[in-house]
């Protein structure tokens, strides 16, 4: 992101430099701004709209995050942990059905399908440590390593709060209408990572199987009750419960497709009411949990501010300096013919790099009052957003945790899905709301 973040400013003011030297006021008019004196506007107009963005985040953050503490305190994530674990065990068939690795990976599914980023990471660490257990040749990446990690950067969204939160900070009339777009683009990324992880692990052969090393498999950093958790989720529900709820779901892709539109007013008000309602029933005290997760929000929303501020200035020096239009024309006559519109290049092309970037860039796509949160564009790119990962910070990360300098496959898999998520983005979006 430091190299990302000094690459944009350092464009930006040499664009802005080379078009200041050729720039001449005209003559008997309105002489208007220079090109410096746009660029240094755009830089003071971007800092203070981040800081309106970040503070109009502050409610909606709170209630979502509110309304996910519930749900993780009456055992929502736990409850989806047992019920894709069959699915797990035959995804992963290096790894013995009763390891703790493999009730650790399905955490980290289960909190990835939720949004629930924070208590994602953790679980994921844990599992990629657990795995290196079973790992026979240290510092290069097992099948069910690589594997794990094209999963993890195209996870199945059921619920982007986040994105959900600034589309709503942005003013969208509808901010739950990408649920049905990014479960679609993410089902399509999920499948396209494991066909490709299956499909390259055979190009680049490893000797299966090893010994287990539980000194290294019980080496992560988590707590008591996340590693109470994981040893729950080691357990499942009969087989006929699980394929019943995952064919559920499978069979939700095409009600979305066919009647998303009509579906999305009704999202936000009904998931207020079914996870309250959830929490009640098990005897979870709704208001007190509520408000602890609220308070939760209110701080995630101030954390971001000096985040929102670098990479919104570095995107408005961008602009003001001519830049981005220099970049975006001639791709985006190409990407145009395939429902790509220059508008959203930014964040297809950022999203797999830096996820604060990212989140900026849409932050400013959507606030744009040419655009805004529900136009054609604004669904694609929140739906970017929900539906793709910041693939090389999950790499770095997890790789990272147990001296992975062999990564193999893992990353040709992991951009394989990035480009089905954009693809199945664009696709589910026109038909929605092209």
């Amino acid at each position: 992101m430091n190299a990302i973040f000094l690459a944009l400013v350092l464009i930006s003011f040499a664009v802005a430099g080379v078009r200041q030297v050729a720039w001449q006021a005209p003559v008997g008019a309105d002489p208007g701004q220079s090109p410096m004196e746009l660029l240094g506007a755009g830089m003071i107009k971007a800092a203070e709209s981040s800081v309106t963005l970040a503070l109009g985040l502050v409610g909606v953050m709170a209630l979502f995050l509110g309304l996910m503490k519930v749900a993780e305190a009456g055992g929502l994530l736990l409850i989806i942990a047992r019920t894709v674990r069959p699915l797990m065990v035959r995804l992963f068939p290096d790894v013995p059905a009763d390891h703790p690795a493999m009730g650790s990976i399905i955490l980290n599914m289960s909190a990835n399908a939720l949004g629930l980023g924070n208590a994602a990471t953790p679980f994921g660490i844990r599992a990629m440590q657990q795995l290196d257990g079973l790992n026979p040749h240290k510092g290069t990446a097992t099948n069910a390593m690589a594997l794990f990690l094209a999963i993890n950067t195209s996870s199945v969204t059921l619920l982007p709060t986040g994105v959900i939160a600034l589309r709503a900070a942005a003013g969208s009339a509808d901010p739950a209408g990408i649920l049905p777009t990014t479960l679609f683009a993410t089902i399509c990324s999920t499948t396209v990572a494991i066909i490709m992880a299956k499909m390259l692990q055979r190009v680049s052969p490893v000797p299966a199987g090893g010994p287990i090393d539980p000194a290294a498999a019980e080496t992560a950093d988590l707590d008591a009750d996340n590693a109470a958790l994981a040893a729950h989720a080691g357990e499942a529900y009969p087989a006929w419960v699980s394929w019943t709820v995952l064919g559920a779901i499978a069979a939700l892709v095409p009600v979305t497709v066919l009647y998303g539109r009509a579906i999305a007013p009704w999202i936000v008000p009904g998931l207020m009411v079914a996870l309250l309602g959830f929490g009640a029933l098990r005897r979870v005290r709704v208001y007190e949990v509520f408000v602890e997760g609220a308070k939760d929000g209110f701080q995630v929303a101030l954390r971001i501010i000096p985040y929102l501020v670098a990479i919104l200035v570095a995107v408005g020096m961008l602009r003001a300096s001519g830049a981005l239009e220099l970049l975006i024309t001639p791709l985006g006559a190409v990407t145009g013919l395939v429902g790509l519109p220059a508008e959203a290049l930014p964040m297809a092309l950022l999203r797999p790099l830096s996820g604060s970037g990212a989140f900026g860039v849409l932050a400013s796509i959507i606030n744009d009052p040419a655009i805004g949160p529900d136009s054609y564009t604004g669904y694609l790119v929140s739906t970017f957003q929900g539906s793709t990962e910041t693939t090389f910070y999950v790499l770095a990360v997890y790789f990272g945790a147990v001296q992975i300098r062999r990564i193999r496959h893992a990353l040709a898999a992991a951009l394989c899905a990035d480009l089905a998520g954009i693809a199945g983005a664009v696709a589910i979006c026109a038909w929605l709301y092209g």
